[in-house]
């Protein structure tokens, strides 16, 4: 499913207290990154953040599913990238918060 134009202006408009960021598309989707390392994805209308083994729990206990995608041979988990949460959206400073250890974890890899 393609990035949604509206919700990835969207996502921008309220991770752009992070600054420096950049984006791009890729494969239907759509990339943020700070300094050089993606740490977020969009795809049609769901945020994904960059989890590491010390992030992934949380995501798990808040509900957020692995991104994955299906192939001929099955459904595909990556499990690099977890949706964020809804409640996230409610909360900008609780967004930038988990999208900086979304960087974290990026930048760690």
């Amino acid at each position: 499913m393609s990035a949604s134009a509206e919700f990835v202006r969207h996502v921008k408009d309220l991770l752009a207290p992070l600054g420096n960021c950049s984006d791009g598309s890729f494969f239907g989707g759509h990339a943020l990154k700070q300094h050089g390392h993606q740490f977020a994805m969009i795809m049609g209308n769901t945020l994904y953040f960059r989890v590491d083994d010390t992030t992934r729990p949380t995501y798990e206990q808040h509900g957020a599913s692995a991104f994955s995608y299906a192939t001929r041979k099955g459904r595909v988990q990556v499990r690099k990238y977890y949706s964020a949460p809804e409640a996230l959206f409610e909360d900008q400073q609780l967004l930038l918060a988990w999208a900086r250890q979304a960087i974290n974890a990026a930048s760690q890899a």
